[in-house]
């Protein structure tokens, strides 16, 4: 198939181009590299030293034989050349990935809520209209997240997209009826996910685009089979405050000495994926593609649910860190149950990757490897949900001192 990769520059884009490359599909990725500039905006680099996009996949094709093509579009902002670049290019599969992705730095400020918002928003509308427009029928997955369901505990499974309810009809009997699963956003990132839904619905029921929705949870890990086959084709790894997901965060703290920063009580629970089985999955939702006239297809792109607390417990018992209890910088309970089904990928054939201590070994041995390029200026979590919340998680000198690891 030919595809296009919206974002393929990023975390989750780079691996999956490399994926679906090597399983001899024709890649094209469109960027506009927006991600390196928010790392220059912040101060901070990836702690993986990553090649410009075009020297990544010169070395692929060197490696391989395999090209994969990259254009610089803007999403957002340039609808005309993108709907060219679509009428022209007539992709069977399109990949949306070009999303501001992190929850922290959508509520750094309102500069960032705004920015956010016309982003992803923009240019999910955008991609949306111009497959319309252009009378291509591609397929379309999107990665959305685990976290527009919010952290609050229901006690029931969260099921994939779908909740089938009954209402009450004037005549006082049942009708049934099955709606979106109902959003709780804990972010303007996550609202924004939450909105790109919305615009799948009408844009299915209206003029039959084949959507597929990832719900995808927080992604741990840093190689896939393609990026260890040169140097040069490593993923990025984020490690700050706004960017840096948990599970590797601990991982380089303790790698530097730093103790590892639970926020809370460290009692909610997240829903993880190893990024090896997240391009899995794309893998497999690309292989069963809905057809013209069916609802979007929505999967929970998860593989297991872990307390916060509980992982900085595993990273400690590994490496000897110390463990730092800090305020919480987002606005969220304390304490949350998390169930979630993913029927669908299990009955696609996806054998998990599950969290288990020897599968860290690989983001220790990569955090060691580069620990040098850490800025520890940048390692605590200060981007606050709220005013009042922004004066009490300033990081303290004293809690977050270098402490050697045994």
């Amino acid at each position: 198939m030919k595809i296009a990769i919206l974002g393929g520059d990023g975390f989750v884009g780079w691996p999956t181009a490399l994926h679906l490359s090597d399983q001899g599909h024709d890649i094209h990725i469109i960027d506009n590299l927006s991600r390196r500039w928010i790392d220059t905006e912040l101060g901070v680099q990836s702690l993986t030293p990553m090649d410009s996009i075009q020297e990544r996949c010169r070395i692929w094709h060197e490696e391989t034989g395999r090209r994969i093509h990259f254009h610089l579009l803007d999403l957002a902002a340039e609808y005309e050349r993108l709907k060219a670049w679509l009428a022209e290019a007539a992709p069977d599969a399109v990949i949306h990935f070009a999303e501001q992705r992190a929850a922290p730095y959508s509520m750094k400020s309102d500069r960032h809520k705004v920015y956010t918002v016309n982003n992803n928003v923009n240019a999910t509308h955008n991609l949306l209209t111009a497959l319309v427009e252009t009378g291509i029928d591609a397929h379309l997955l999107h990665l959305g997240t685990m976290g527009v369901y919010g952290y609050s505990s229901v006690g029931a499974a969260i099921p994939e997209g779908y909740l089938d309810v009954g209402i009450e009809t004037l005549t006082g009997e049942t009708a049934r009826q099955e709606i979106l699963y109902p959003t709780r956003p804990g972010s303007v990132y996550h609202m924004t996910k939450s909105l790109d839904q919305i615009l799948f619905q009408f844009y299915t029921q209206n003029d039959g685009l084949r959507i597929t929705d990832l719900h995808q949870g927080i992604v741990w890990g840093t190689h896939t089979d393609q990026t260890r086959r040169h140097p040069q084709l490593i993923n990025r790894f984020d490690y700050d405050g706004d960017y840096g997901t948990v599970l590797n965060r601990f991982l380089i703290q303790a790698a530097i000495g730093y103790p590892l920063t639970v926020h809370g009580t460290g009692g909610q629970t997240r829903a993880f994926i190893h990024i090896q089985d997240s391009v899995r999955c794309i893998e497999l939702a690309l292989s069963d593609a809905p057809v013209r006239g069916e609802r979007v297809r929505i999967f929970n792109q998860m593989t297991e649910t872990h307390r916060v607390r509980d992982l900085a417990q595993l990273v400690a018992d590994k490496t000897g860190a110390e463990i730092a209890y800090l305020p919480n910088p987002r606005k969220e309970a304390e304490e949350n149950e998390l169930v979630v089904r993913n029927d669908q990928f299990l009955a696609l054939g996806l054998d998990p990757i599950r969290l288990e201590a020897g599968l860290l070994d690989e983001i220790v041995e990569v955090a060691g490897k580069f620990a040098h390029r850490i800025d520890r200026k940048r390692v605590p979590a200060v981007s606050a949900w709220t005013r009042d919340l922004a004066a009490q998680v300033e990081p303290d000198p004293e809690a977050t001192r270098l402490r050697s690891v045994s």
